[in-house]
């Protein structure tokens, strides 16, 4: 297997260093059914079976090993060492991905544990490294069949089926070193105003910066156009930077500052850079307003599957083409569906003026359990904090379709704690707590899902809105059980599906009876489109979905991201004016 650096770009635009290291590239590999790898003490073998190519997952081809069975746990080892323009720094290791509880060995010495497949996490390694012949070592462990860990759409049987796809074991996002001084800067936050304008940053520094000075300079297309500095007091700090232009970040206009910090104490100095969008959200009765102006979402599902990566996108440009491509068939936002999408996707939907409504993966996890808040809120908590200034993201989803299991209830009492645990950490930003399933006590919109393929029922089913009766099926099916608020605004979420398959494979599945012609597919799809368009308590619909993924075959793309049809034909269809716009 060739040594190559996939995935070599920073991973974190919004907070970027000059002095960081990439450790993606081939590592030793192995799996561990019988997890006996601690009692063997594999952390301090000097080599492993296997090799494989960080960071795709042991699943995906382009791991090169391609190993789609359930796999309790693995190891990974590699060599690094510290480059001459690191030492005497601290060193930081990052690990933006690793499914799902990970521990970290530096030289055979335990760093750390995190828990959780979606997110990243952080330790710094400055005292466990030696000045060359450095080595990592992970091990990771994996069961998304035990219902205490959100899995998303990974099969919880041994092959893909329905809605299920192949699963991702371990690593699937970038390992990166960062070399900082002591005194240095760990993230901020962005709380825009576009009244003044102006952006206060909650900065968050070591606690070691105390004392230091902290700068914070502005940019727009290269001119600057504010700064401000302060005093670190605490390990937290807000600075206000007035703006002397304003340049609102708008669908399909992603106008970025660039901002560029400098914190300096003693002989030492940190400069990090980073970048914010102006820009404020809000969802009322009315609809979705982006910086006061109404906007009809025309939202498509995007599941961030890969054929050859699985969760982990083969290339920068293939997360750029799947934006450019669903802003190509009319759609101005996506649902980020039941997975963590890296920061560069995010990245690359706040230059674009692209929206998403951040989700979570929670299938997998038994909500029916209270108990069960432990293993999902810390994740979900990092998610939020980790996007919380990404302007794209212009809502969260924690929950989506908690169905009853096995005669069990969901329990509202973890759900509504998740929002309220949400609201807590963000309160600039509309929640959907629980998309297309049962209510719940806490939140900002009703969201339905429905797949019925008739045009003539769909209309019928919504037209009775404005009484506050939503003729969703779920409605339909369980009338006591079902209720709805007039004074919440609605989110058809997911509709559509319609079943494309070019391969006409046989074990390719969507919704609804198949259409026999290219003129049958619109005619179905302009129907169900139209139904929603020119329905004022609609603020906006989510088609399912923008691409194939495996045998679930109801994309607009194919799985290998070919167009089914003309895209001018999709962009006529959903680039419509909604009646909601006129208004």
């Amino acid at each position: 297997m060739k040594n190559t650096i996939p995935r070599s770009e920073h991973p974190r635009p919004d907070r970027q260093r000059e002095n960081w290291l990439c450790l993606n590239g081939l590592w030793d590999f192995e799996i561990d059914n019988a997890k006996n790898g601690i009692y063997r003490q594999y952390y301090l073998r000097p080599s492993l079976e296997k090799k494989i190519l960080v960071p795709f997952c042991p699943e995906s081809k382009l791991s090169g090993v391609g190993e789609t069975d359930f796999m309790n746990a693995v190891w990974y080892r590699r060599n690094f060492d510290i480059p001459e323009s690191m030492t005497g720094k601290r060193i930081i290791l990052h690990i933006d991905a690793c499914d799902y509880e990970t521990n970290v060995y530096i030289n055979g010495k335990y760093a750390g544990n995190h828990l959780g497949g979606y997110t990243p996490f952080e330790f710094d390694i400055t005292d466990l490294i030696v000045a060359e012949c450095n080595y990592i070592t992970l091990y990771v462990q994996d069961d998304i069949r035990s219902t205490r860990q959100i899995s998303g759409k990974q099969s919880h049987s041994l092959d893909s089926y329905g809605c299920f796809y192949t699963r991702t074991t371990g690593i699937w996002q970038s390992v990166w070193l960062e070399a900082v001084p002591d005194a240095y800067i760990k993230d901020y936050r962005v709380y825009p105003n576009i009244s003044d304008p102006s952006v206060t940053l909650s900065v968050r520094t070591s606690r070691e910066s105390v004392g230091a000075e902290l700068k914070v300079a502005a940019f727009f297309d290269g001119k600057a156009v504010g700064e401000a500095s302060a005093v670190i007091n605490s390990c937290e700090t807000a600075v206000t930077v007035n703006l002397s232009e304003k340049h609102l970040w708008k669908v399909g206009e992603g106008n970025l500052y660039t901002l560029k910090f400098t914190l300096a104490k003693d002989s030492q100095t940190d400069e990090m850079s980073g970048y914010f969008g102006l820009r404020e959200v809000a969802l009322t009765k009315e609809g979705l307003k982006i910086n006061g102006e109404t906007v009809f979402g025309r939202f498509v599902l995007d599941q961030g599957f890969y054929p050859d990566g699985i969760y982990t996108a083969p290339t920068d440009e293939a997360l750029i083409f799947d934006i450019e491509a669903s802003m190509q068939c009319g759609f101005n936002g996506a649902r980020l569906h039941q997975k963590v999408f890296e920061p560069r996707f995010l990245y690359h939907a706040d230059r674009l003026g692209y929206m998403v409504w951040a989700e979570c993966g929670n299938w997998g996890l038994d909500h029916t359990d209270p108990d069960n808040i432990y293993n999902f809120l810390p994740e979900w908590l990092e998610e939020v904090e980790r996007d919380f200034s990404h302007p794209s993201v212009i809502g969260w989803c924690p929950f989506n379709e908690t169905w009853d299991i096995d005669g069990r209830r969901q329990s509202n009492k973890m759900i509504d704690l998740v929002y309220m645990a949400t609201k807590s950490v963000d309160n600039t930003r509309p929640i959907i707590t629980n998309s297309g399933s049962f209510p719940v006590i806490r939140t900002d919109a009703h969201d339905v899902h429905d797949y019925e393929q008739d045009a003539d029922k769909f209309s019928e089913y919504y037209s009775q809105i404005k009484d506050g009766i939503i003729q969703d099926p779920l409605y339909r099916t369980y009338k006591n059980r079902q209720k709805y608020d007039k004074n919440l605004p609605v989110f058809v979420s997911e509709y559509g599906g319609i079943k494309w398959a070019l391969n006409k494979d046989a074990s390719a599945w969507g919704y609804g009876k198949d259409v026999k012609s290219e003129y049958e597919f619109f005619e179905r799809l302009r129907g169900l489109t139209d139904v929603m368009l020119s329905n004022p308590y609609i603020f906006g619909f989510c088609y399912t979905q923008l691409y194939d993924v495996e045998q679930e075959q109801n994309g607009l793309l194919t799985y290998d991201r070919e167009f089914k049809f003309s895209k001018e034909k999709f962009y006529a269809v959903f680039s419509k004016k909604a009646v909601i716009e006129n208004n």
